[in-house]
């Protein structure tokens, strides 16, 4: 069975006011870009999204191995060359590179937060998303 996800958005200018199933997100870019700086811009955004995906799958995951998950603690970047998103066709318009840095608190050995990490990374959609578009993905997993 499929799951559908479904949004509206309703723009003026940069900023986007997107509304799911009754939840709110504002997407803006900044003044250089445009914007009006109200909101994080998209990119920052899915990088955000990467976050929680990652999370919510990490706790699915830890049910699963009966793995002691505290919390988790992510630091993302995510570098790009400008030039793609403005019109080059010899650059791709997205991240080249996305570094993911967790901080896991466990009672849990290294090896099981690496295997922790290996079971959500290989499930979370966002991530694999990321990753069939070719996205140089370093993520590193570490025990509190």
């Amino acid at each position: 069975m499929t799951q559908t996800f479904e949004i509206t958005s309703n723009s003026s200018g940069m900023k986007s006011e997107i509304e799911s199933d009754g939840h709110h997100i504002t997407i803006d870019e900044p003044e250089s870009m445009g914007g009006t700086n109200t909101a994080a811009d998209p990119l920052t955004t899915l990088l955000g999204s990467l976050a929680g995906c990652e999370t919510a799958v990490a706790n699915i995951v830890a049910k699963e191995l009966d793995f002691d998950l505290q919390s988790i603690h992510f630091k993302i970047n995510g570098k790009l060359d400008p030039k793609g998103l403005m019109g080059d066709p010899n650059v791709r318009p997205y991240f080249q590179t996305v570094n993911i840095e967790a901080t896991v608190k466990t009672s849990e050995t290294q090896e099981r937060v690496e295997k922790l990490q290996q079971l959500t990374d290989q499930r979370c959609p966002v991530f694999t998303t990321l990753k069939a578009a070719d996205v140089e993905l370093n993520a590193n997993w570490n025990k509190a």
